[in-house]
């Protein structure tokens, strides 16, 4: 039985051959990252998330052979991703997340960790679940992109910079936002 294939040896058989099954791998190797990644970046829209995940591997497909391998597949496909993430924002000209605090304010309360002390794991992990979305639409785009990048796909804060097109001292600063955001918003669960 044959080692699979690395993900530069796919690489170069797409631009080398056109082998749409070797990008078909590609595809499957990341697609579930990826999409986790934007499913966080859009506050839990699914339907969005997949359409721009779908975007993100079209556009990778399409820029192949400007990858220059400097940095992991991976690295550049959430590059790719976050960007996508990014124009479609500023296409739809949505609201900033960070002018979304009356409306989060609204919702707080209604189902927080103190109104059921005694309730079970699965419950109260869903609790935690849905406090922690909604502390993460509270942040603003920059912020939730860094808190992605470190916090779920593990990328230390240079890689982190280089998907963000940004200084490390600029993620550091986001990073520092963001944790003191979500502190004051999921302080309630700090007492438990």
């Amino acid at each position: 039985m044959a080692e699979p294939l690395t993900d530069a040896e796919l690489i170069a058989r797409v631009v080398v051959r056109d082998d749409r099954h070797a990008f078909s791998e590609l595809v499957r190797r990341h697609q579930s990252a990826v999409r986790t990644t934007l499913r966080r970046l859009t506050a839990g829209n699914q339907a969005l998330a997949d359409d721009l995940a779908q975007e993100t591997f079209l556009l990778a497909f399409r820029n192949l052979r400007s990858f220059r391998q400097e940095a992991k597949f991976s690295t550049w496909l959430y590059r790719i991703a976050t960007n996508a993430y990014l124009a479609d924002a500023r296409k739809r000209k949505e609201e900033l997340l960070g002018d979304r605090d009356a409306d989060v304010a609204d919702d707080e309360g209604a189902d927080g960790p103190d109104q059921e002390p005694g309730m079970p794991d699965p419950a109260r992990a869903a609790t935690l679940s849905m406090d922690m979305e909604r502390a993460m639409a509270v942040l603003s785009d920059a912020e939730r992109a860094a808190i992605v990048q470190c916090y779920h796909n593990d990328l230390s804060h240079e890689e982190a910079a280089q998907v963000l097109d940004c200084p490390v001292g600029t993620v550091k600063t986001h990073i520092l936002r963001a944790k003191q955001k979500l502190k004051t918003r999921l302080a309630a669960w700090a007492r438990d």
